[in-house]
């Protein structure tokens, strides 16, 4: 029922940028939880990023400083600027979202990114 399309992957060398966008069907101002996810190849899915009422950001510890996630509510898109990418961000990237009164997490496709050294 609620669907998100992610956008945005591609290749880019070391030390470059990408700009990742999710699209909710839905307004996403019914998800007081919003984030990104990346799974490399022969590796668990972990979480990267989180934006929760559209003002409190986290992110894990590889990408602080480098990664930025932030929310459009008019748009009902989710974005994850990536600067200064580093090879071992190479990963399927996911956007999830948390509904803000049942709970329900949702999911998209996911994006490719690679970077090359």
């Amino acid at each position: 029922q609620v669907q998100l399309v992610e956008s945005g992957g591609g290749l880019v060398q070391a030390g470059g940028s990408l700009r990742l966008s999710c699209a909710a069907s839905r307004n996403i101002l019914n998800f007081n939880v919003m984030g990104w996810y990346r799974q490399a190849p022969g590796t668990q899915r972990e979480l990267v990023a989180t934006i929760t009422d559209g003002v409190i950001l986290k992110y894990t510890d590889s990408v602080k400083g480098r990664f930025t996630i932030s929310r459009d509510n008019a748009k009902n898109t989710v974005y994850l600027q990536m600067n200064s990418l580093k090879p071992e961000d190479t990963a399927l990237y996911y956007c999830n979202a948390r509904h803000r009164i049942w709970g329900s997490e949702y999911w998209g496709e996911g994006t490719l990114v690679t970077v090359s050294s």
